[in-house]
């Protein structure tokens, strides 16, 4: 299991669960060095104090709040420890809410919650069983890694999941993002679009790796057996832009389903206008009877 992040409880009503929180995902990205161009000498960063020139060791370094221009007040890992505050070590749960109505921008990291002993395993699946039948996420505050925030808690894949989640006032006003003018759509453009939806309705299995991460290895591996660096194939000649927006739905929907190798399913729109060629085909059989 990963190193524990934090250990505390979930609180709801008189319900008291011991857990530990542990990061859900991990990042795969390359490490890169710094370092001097003409000798590849390692660039450090240097922990040096402004007044008197010093390296200062981690261990000595502290972190401080900023009161006006000159002056700090310095924070002890005991300070932030004794914060007077209930969620430094209990998630209290101050509501059941769907999972429609929690915002995806508020959504931030997100971690698994594992019951913390045995005696956690009863409360813990109480937890995750009533969430699982009521369709419901549990919101409440949380202070980890230094700070406090709301947090959702979910399920997944019979786990009990945490999602931190940013303050309401963190999230930038959406003003002047969309356009302001006033755009007309044809019915033909929309159902248009609403095909090309149908066509690419999965995910193609060869999008899901990082391409970059695999290129990156391919040059390293190529400099370190003094072989030419593999270069970026050319891009294929693009075919004339075009500008009528219903053409170039029209043509994306026969470029997808050309790459797909077959025709998509029936979207809503085309199944309606299925049934009233059956309808029509069927009225007119009935007046020729």
């Amino acid at each position: 299991m990963p190193r524990s992040l934090w250990k505390g409880a979930i609180s709801f009503g008189l319900v008291t669960i011991p857990i530990q929180v542990v990061g859900a995902t991990e990042s795969h990205d390359i490490t890169l060095h710094r370092v001097h161009k003409a000798d590849n000498g390692r660039v450090r960063n240097r922990r040096v104090c402004e007044l008197d020139g010093q390296e200062i060791p981690l261990e000595d370094i502290v972190s401080a709040y900023p009161v006006g221009r000159d002056q700090v007040v310095p924070l002890t890992d005991e300070d932030f420890d004794q914060l007077p505050i209930p969620t430094a070590k209990t998630f209290e749960i101050i509501a059941f809410m769907s999972a429609e109505t929690i915002d995806p921008l508020q959504l931030d990291k997100a971690y698994y919650l594992v019951a913390d002993g045995t005696a956690a395993a009863k409360p813990y699946v109480l937890l995750r069983d009533a969430l699982e039948r009521s369709g419901k996420v549990a919101v409440g505050k949380v202070a980890l890694r230094g700070r406090e925030s709301l947090a959702a808690i979910r399920i997944h894949q019979g786990a009990l999941t945490m999602h931190t989640m940013l303050w309401p006032d963190e999230i930038r006003p959406h003003e002047g993002m969309a356009p302001e003018q006033d755009v007309k759509l044809s019915n033909q453009e929309l159902q248009a679009a609403l095909a090309l939806m149908d066509t690419m309705d999965e995910v193609p299995e060869d999008a899901l790796h990082d391409e970059y991460t695999r290129a990156l290895e391919e040059v390293v591996t190529a400099k370190l057996e003094h072989r030419p660096v593999p270069k970026a194939e050319e891009p294929a000649e693009k075919a004339p832009r075009v500008v009528d927006l219903m053409a170039a739905l029209e043509k994306s929907v026969s470029e997808q389903r050309a790459a797909r190798g077959g025709q998509p399913k029936e979207t809503g729109a085309k199944k309606s206008a299925a049934k009233k060629v059956a309808k029509k085909s069927s009225s007119k059989s009935r007046k020729r009877a």
